[in-house]
């Protein structure tokens, strides 16, 4: 593959300018693991290093941007049309292309869910949707899994773990945290005053534990008993990563709300959504410009997104997901690690801690790309694009059997 034209000569060149104006820190981490990459060429399963070619299996895949891999040939061909008309749009002005787009997110979830507002980000996305259950309830309790993660602004990063918003100073009141499983911890904790309960239906920073079984619809049966509400973040489990358009529906769980982002960029224009049942969304009715977003629902990013359901909602192509989830099973069938796995939402769950760390430099100097779950260190997140061939594949099993055994 031709490797495209860098702003800057060398890779030395590269990380100089990086530190200096974007992240020192992060420079200075991938230099203490030698992780040297600077990307350049990509498409489908694989991108290159802009400067020496050498050629890396996205198994990360940006937490489930890429799921339908790199440049997919859909998306780009849906955003290169909508440019010939189309720019961002006015978010003041009533448009078809949102409109289009909040009905085939509604009926994904069997209408449902019909209220829909769109955002940039996953945290602005979270921040949305605690803001409707503080609204629509009158109380501002909120609820969130330990070791979970929700963004880095606002009211998300008060629902997430300690480490990201420790250094801000003390956290916003009302917000409590507990272990992700524990519904006995629920029961007692949900009260008059708990405004939602807000959980990744897997926690993917936590290390993927799937859900015990019950865990999900009974903090929905005890929100529904006591007055609050549920919301599940599907940035990374939803649209079709789990072997079902959303994670929950393997749950028998029906959300109050539930937080989109990520994979439904397509990998190509950002936007996020927050769906609501229709009870909750009539708070706009009477606040219509309470909350704006610039660029959330981009006219753009409308069209990006609707290709990644035409995708994804196509025949077939959840079969095809739990397919590949069973070929990864059976490859990796005898490892020295726990395959934590719905569809291809996978976990490499190793003995120790810190083992996933050196599992991430390990396979990066064999040519996979799959980072560390960073509130349980002992994890190798696996999260390939969801469009990989058998052969693509299989060869990821091969080096991991290769270096894991």
């Amino acid at each position: 593959m031709e490797r495209p034209p860098q702003p800057y000569p060398s890779r030395e060149a590269t990380f100089v300018a990086f530190a200096e104006h974007v992240n020192r820190g992060k420079v200075a981490t991938f230099e203490r693991y030698q992780i040297d990459v600077v990307m350049g060429e990509r498409g489908g399963a694989t991108f290159d290093d802009a400067f020496d070619g050498r050629a890396f299996y996205n198994c990360h895949c940006n937490g489930g941007v890429f799921n339908l891999g790199h440049r997919n040939a859909a998306v780009i061909a849906a955003v290169q049309g909508a440019l010939g008309h189309l720019d961002i749009g006015n978010h003041h002005l009533v448009s078809g292309h949102r409109a289009r787009l909040a009905d085939r997110l509604a009926a994904t979830t069997g209408d449902r869910l019909t209220g829909v507002v769109f955002g940039v980000s996953g945290g602005e996305a979270a921040d949305l949707a605690i803001k409707v259950a503080r609204a629509q309830s009158g109380r501002q309790g909120v609820i969130s899994a330990s070791g979970g993660y929700h963004g880095h602004t606002g009211l998300a990063l008060a629902a997430g773990d300690l480490q990201y918003r420790e250094p801000f100073g003390p956290n916003l009141p009302a917000f409590r945290q507990l272990a992700f499983g524990d519904l006995a911890a629920m029961e007692a904790a949900i009260n008059d005053q708990t405004a939602a309960v807000i959980v990744e239906t897997i926690p993917a920073t936590l290390g993927m534990p799937l859900p015990p079984p019950g865990y999900l619809a009974g903090i929905g049966e005890l929100c529904r008993e006591r007055g609050a509400l549920l919301i599940l973040d599907e940035v990374q489990t939803g649209l079709g990563r789990t072997g079902a358009i959303w994670g929950y529906e393997h749950e028998g769980v029906h959300p109050d709300m539930v937080v989109v982002g990520k994979g439904l960029s397509g990998g190509i224009y950002p936007i996020t959504a927050t769906l609501m049942r229709p009870e909750l969304h009539r708070f706009f009715d009477e606040h219509p410009f309470i909350h704006i977003s610039t660029f959330g629902g981009a006219e753009i990013g409308c069209a990006a997104a609707t290709a990644v359901l035409d995708t994804i909602e196509a025949p077939g192509f959840l079969d095809r997901v739990n397919a590949l989830g069973e070929r990864f099973e059976a490859g990796l069938a005898g490892a020295p690690f726990e395959l934590r796995r719905r569809g291809l939402f996978m976990g490499l769950k190793f003995p120790a801690e810190g083992a996933g760390m050196v599992a991430t430099r390990m396979l990066f100097d064999r040519g996979i790309f799959a980072l560390y779950a960073n509130n349980d260190t002992s994890v190798l997140q696996l999260l390939p694009p969801l469009t990989i061939s058998d052969d693509e594949a299989d060869a990821i099993i091969e080096i991991i059997r290769g270096v894991f055994g």
